[in-house]
């Protein structure tokens, strides 16, 4: 552990208990998540002047990069790759403590939590890890809180996975703070269906001891234990509680935006419509009560999860203030709710979707679609949307569409090649949306991206029946662009008080698309949008490595500038000790969207913070710990099957339990990269030996490297 002495006593003033508007005190900047700050200094006439302050490397390379720091009385608190949790100062950069929980297991995490203390304890920063533990450090030298745990540690496991020793349990996003409890979720494996539970679970803070505890799967006797069929709540695994958790301060309630159940894609063993998979769930958030619940998706057998942190908004109609919840999905559906009972401001109908041909499987005959605002993504396609940017790309995605059953949502994957649109990377995803109460805009990023996979019998003695070939594959052409027409990716703003979109623009664009003359494509993105009280969005997320600025009335773009790897997180936005406004983002790569547009060699380890300077130039991004090897592009750096070599079957058989090797045969990185890969998919439900798994990053290192590696 390193200290600075002199920057130390910054610290000091983080104890109260009010946190400065100035301050980006929580993951959504306030307990509601609406990720709005009210800070006006960069405006929509100025903001050409933001350029680089200062960069933070953290020096560690290969893993997912996507979280969201928090900033407190002048200290910046972010957790690393490897899930480090460091200290900055936040107006230079400067280091001033650094914790390593040395994290068994790779997995994306997305950001710490900060308590501000009480009578006899000094504020604590709270984190979940990789490997289920809930820690605490005290926030002034990062050091484990004395008395929390078992020093500073609480075992998540216990009570969710002791049946399942092997099977991943981890905490992604950062816990939530309701006085002094610690509210947490678990993601737990996409498969088999059996496995740990994903239960949310509050703790004292102070001392680490379990306050309450929700079941997500209804055990007998409780309300809705009937929709999970005669046996299929019994050691379910999940459902999954991954992102984030927004609080209703005032009215004592927190909201989870709960995943789907295991199988993700198979649920002949959970007839039913699966409560609270899928769901939007209200608890009181003293005692975990149940107050309300909204599902967005019946039996997901899609890989539906409620994506996001749900966010906490006002809503004026007929003259009333109506507090409301707003919550993106993957399927680009943003659902509005009211904050009391759950029940939809803007009306939701129940319609038809396709059946599926699976044996045994029962597709939910109907899914709920809200009256307003219409989808902010794509939601279907037809054979003339193929892309066409060029006349090979044309016939290359042609063909690929004629194969394919679907195409549009809701489509069941079935025994024949189905096209899913969107596919599980969305629509929206995990950045969720953020809101302008002075605008009364709601602003969400969506990529308009399908998936192809179908199902296949198991192998014998297999926990599920049928499988998923290739369920998590994109639809894309042989240089891995999307394969319908633009946008790839969209901005959107929607009015909260009509429900109507507001203005809708492109959002990305990759540069050597533009340079065939397709411009404003857009590219698929994962991250989040923040508002100020400027009157400006801004979000990184998308696939060429931009961070951006858009004016919040119109949509126009304002600004943007190179950043040294991807931005695959939400922003922050602070004011500093000296009064000059900050706007802070990690860049580390595309992580899950590694394969789109072949950005595979696409990596860094910043965290960059952006003022206003006296210059109009904007600094060019500095790399200076991470090398970027040029993508291959072209027809033949597809591959449709694992090339021959030594491994070949044992990659076959680990890889390709839960899904087929189109999920990653266009994927190109080292064998430390693809270490951490193939861990998270451990983590996720992939099963294998020790040996097979060194057996498998072995191959993968070998024949799927980066060119000229």
């Amino acid at each position: 552990m390193t200290k600075h002495s002199r920057l130390a006593g910054i610290i000091l003033c983080c104890a109260a208990s009010a946190f400065a508007q100035t301050d980006w005190p929580v993951y959504g900047h306030d307990a509601g998540g609406t990720k709005y700050s009210p800070l006006a200094q960069i405006q929509p006439g100025n903001v050409q002047r933001l350029a680089r302050a200062w960069t933070y490397h953290t020096g560690e390379q290969g893993s997912t990069f996507e979280a969201t720091p928090v900033v407190i009385g002048g200290v910046l608190y972010v957790s690393t790759q490897q899930q480090k949790i460091v200290a900055l100062d936040a107006e230079t950069g400067a280091e001033i403590w650094k914790f390593d929980p040395k994290v068994k297991g790779s997995r994306e995490h997305r950001g710490v939590a900060y308590w501000g203390g009480d009578t006899g304890f000094a504020p604590r920063i709270v984190f979940g890890t990789a490997d289920g533990r809930l820690m605490a450090l005290d926030a002034k030298t990062g050091r484990p809180a004395a008395g929390f745990g078992d020093n500073g540690v609480v075992d998540l496991r216990a009570g969710l996975a002791d049946d399942y020793p092997r099977a991943g349990l981890a905490v992604t996003s950062p816990p939530s703070i309701y006085r002094n409890l610690a509210i947490v979720g678990a993601s737990t494996p996409e498969g088999p269906g059996k496995g740990p539970s994903g239960d949310p679970r509050a703790y004292d803070v102070r001392t680490g001891k379990l306050v309450w505890r929700f079941h997500l799967v209804p055990h007998p006797g409780e309300p809705g234990n009937e929709t999970w069929g005669p046996e299929g709540w019994k050691d379910r695994s999940g459902p999954s509680l991954w992102s984030g958790i927004t609080v209703d301060s005032e009215r004592g309630m927190v909201f989870f935006p709960v995943g789907n159940a295991a199988d993700s894609f198979y649920g002949a063993d959970r007839k039913g419509t699966n409560l609270y998979a899928n769901c939007v769930v209200a608890l009181d958030a003293a005692t975990g009560k149940l107050r309300w619940y909204f599902q967005t998706t019946h039996h997901d057998i899609f890989d539906y999860d409620v994506p996001a942190p749900p966010a906490l908004i006002d809503v004026t109609r007929n003259g009333k203030k109506i507090p409301a919840v707003a919550q993106i999905t993957k399927m680009g559906l943003l659902f509005i709710l009211d904050r009391l009972t759950g029940k939809p401001i803007f009306g939701v109908e129940e319609r038809a979707v396709p059946a599926s041909d699976v044996p045994g499987e029962e597709a939910w005959p109907t899914q709920p679609f809200p009256l307003k605002p219409p989808p902010l993504a794509r939601i279907a396609m037809t054979r003339d949307e193929v892309s066409k940017r060029t006349p090979e790309v044309e016939k290359y995605c042609t063909a690929q569409f004629d194969e394919l059953t679907g195409a549009k949502l809701y489509t069941p994957y079935g025994t024949k090649k189905t096209l899913v649109f969107p596919g599980a990377m969305g629509g929206g995803n995990w950045g969720g949306v953020s809101f302008d109460p002075k605008a009364g805009y709601v602003f969400v990023n969506t990529s308009n991206m399908g998936a192809i996979g179908h199902l296949v019998p198991a192998a014998p003695g297999a926990a599920v029946a049928y499988r998923n070939e290739s369920g998590y594959a994109r639809f894309l052409d042989a240089e891995h662009y999307p394969c319908q027409q633009p946008p790839w990716g969209e901005l959107t703003a929607v009015n909260a008080n009509t429900g109507e979109v507001a203005w809708k623009v492109p959002l990305g664009s990759f540069p050597e698309i533009e340079a065939q003359g397709l411009k404003d494509a857009g590219t698929p993105n994962v991250g989040g949008t923040i508002a100020t009280g400027g009157g400006l969005v801004f979000v990184a997320a998308t696939n060429d490595a931009m961070f951006r600025a858009f004016d919040s009335k119109t949509g126009k773009m304002l600004w943007s500038a190179k950043l040294d790897a991807t931005g695959n997180s939400t922003p922050v936005t602070y004011q500093g000790r000296s009064g000059k406004q900050y706007v802070a983002i990690v860049a580390g790569g595309p992580a899950h969207l590694r394969n789109v547009g072949d950005m595979s060699a696409d990596k860094g380890d910043s965290l960059i913070a952006f003022a206003l300077s006296d210059r109009a130039v904007i600094a060019e991004p500095r790399v200076e710990t991470v090398s970027k090897a040029a993508p291959a592009k072209g027809p033949t750096a597809a591959l449709t099957e694992l090339p021959e070599a030594a491994g070949k079957d044992v990659v076959a058989r680990v890889c390709t339990v839960c899904h087929g090797a189109e999920t990653f045969l266009n994927s190109r990185m080292n064998s430390e990269e693809w270490g951490k890969v193939v861990a998270d998919m451990v983590a996720r439900g992939a099963r294998g030996s020790d040996a097979e798994i060194r057996t498998v990053v072995d191959y993968l290192g070998k024949n799927l490297a980066p060119p000229g590696r």
